[in-house]
């Protein structure tokens, strides 16, 4: 006598409810590719995004972090996502320039004065424009750091002239304002220019106060000169693979997401905590700090507006439009003073 359908069909859907169960019982394991030092402070949040995913998740979830650039390098770590070489990676959108046309808006020497503003710029930017330019990923979270300054060897800056000829490690927009500015922008990852500076590659770079302690640039630079009116910032993204987020169930990608949106906080509030820190590192080693009178601010400011304007018409001509990103980016800053 043929069973009733129904008796049937219980036994399929009990067998498609446990393999499905067993599916998602099995940890779902990421690797994660970052190029700051292990001892970074931005390293370290890093590391506790894996630990708290982990635990979040109870273990459904686990992130292999590889910090210092063992996985994949600083220009490589988008690619490498994109590719699946690593699941998650964290770097700047300056070291790939070109690539990101709308977020380098963000980047521009506009006077940031924190992390944490600079930090709810970038995502603000984000979450406005939407750019096709991170479609290829799925974005996690973005950050940035502090005030962008100029560090130097040898060397007290503290006029246009002095700054003039000088070579100085600079990437993405810092080294156009370099070139602005009269000296000769050096590309170099951040890992190289510690070395750099001690053989006299360079004679000094642009890059936030943190950096003195964070790399440790303190003990082979002597100067820092505090030019904020043309202070730059540099955003960071932390993306992973499209196709394994989906492969991941939507209650963890909900947990996931959660996290994503309290280490935005975290590593804004990050930034600015290690610039106090390497400001101090910087001037316990007797080194000195130099404040640029109101009218060379104004004179360092004006001269790098061209860089402003030439982002502008570069994205014009490409379809973008330039003016109306700059602005938000420039509205957002002044909310988040």
């Amino acid at each position: 006598m043929k069973k009733p359908l129904r008796f049937r069909i219980i036994p399929i859907v009990l067998f498609v409810f446990f393999f499905a169960s067993m599916l998602h019982a099995k940890p779902i394991q990421l690797n994660y590719s970052n190029f700051f030092p292990p001892t970074h402070i931005q390293s370290k949040l890093a590391q506790t995004w894996c630990d708290e995913i982990k635990k979040r998740t109870q273990g459904k979830v686990f992130v292999e972090y590889y910090p210092g650039g063992t996985l994949t390098k600083s220009k490589q770590v988008y690619d490498g996502v994109v590719t699946g070489i690593s699941d998650v990676g964290l770097a700047l959108f300056a070291y790939n320039r070109g690539r990101f046309p709308v977020l380098e808006a963000v980047d521009l020497p506009l006077g940031y004065t924190s992390g944490v503003q600079a930090t709810k710029v970038v995502n603000e930017v984000y979450n406005k424009f939407n750019p096709k330019e991170l479609s290829d990923t799925k974005v996690m979270y973005l950050h940035a750091h502090g005030a962008g300054l100029l560090h130097s060897k040898g060397k007290a800056v503290r006029t246009m002239e002095d700054f003039r000829g000088m070579k100085l490690r600079g990437h993405g927009t810092s080294a156009l304002v370099i070139n602005a500015l009269g000296g000769t922008p050096v590309s170099l990852p951040m890992p190289e220019l510690y070395s750099s500076l001690q053989k006299g590659i360079v004679q000094g770079a642009m890059y936030p106060i943190e950096t003195n302690k964070g790399w440790r640039m303190a003990e082979v630079t002597d100067y820092l000169t505090m030019s904020s009116s043309i202070a730059y910032t540099s955003s960071f993204y932390v993306v992973m693979n499209k196709e394994k987020w989906n492969s991941i169930p939507p209650d963890l990608q909900e947990i996931i997401s959660q996290i994503n949106q309290e280490w935005i906080v975290k590593h804004g509030l990050a930034w600015d905590e290690s610039d106090k820190i390497g400001l101090e590192y910087f001037k316990s080693l007797g080194h000195g700090v130099i404040e640029l009178s109101d009218g060379e601010s104004n004179r360092w400011k004006k001269t790098i507006a061209p860089v402003i304007d030439q982002y502008i018409d570069k994205m014009n001509k490409n379809g973008f439009e330039g003016k109306r990103i700059v602005e938000f980016v420039k509205s957002s800053m002044e909310k988040n003073k």
